[in-house]
């Protein structure tokens, strides 16, 4: 049975990881095995990411849902059960669109929903 060597791909490998360590500080750019943990973390803190992004992203749609909600003397809770009980489903992101882009057609939507808690 042939031996095999390992150089080529292990060659390639450290290139791949010191590849994605590009631009990092001090030893974390050129050092395979420092650059090599720096890159896991930088992995780790992607997908930790991807899901924060998710949760700042709903979390500025309620915001700006509340502050339209309360120009139209109503608060976020009492709109969103007034827009569930008269069988609106309009996702929070359409609602913040149309809070910032069209409000008179959310201001209808606030009436909506007071109408039917009241």
């Amino acid at each position: 049975m042939p031996r095999i060597k390992r150089a080529v791909n292990a060659v390639k490998k450290r290139r791949k990881i010191l590849k994605l360590a590009k631009g990092y500080f001090g030893r974390k750019s050129t050092n395979y095995r420092i650059a090599r943990q720096a890159v896991m973390k930088s992995f780790n803190y992607a997908f930790i990411g991807r899901k924060q992004r998710k949760r700042d992203f709903r979390k500025l749609w309620i915001t700006r849902i509340n502050a339209a909600a309360r120009m139209c003397d109503i608060s976020y809770s009492k709109f969103m059960c007034g827009l569930k009980k008269a069988g609106i489903n309009i996702n929070r992101k359409m609602l913040a669109e149309l809070a910032v882009n069209d409000f008179e057609a959310f201001k209808a939507l606030a009436e909506t929903a007071k109408a039917q808690i009241a």
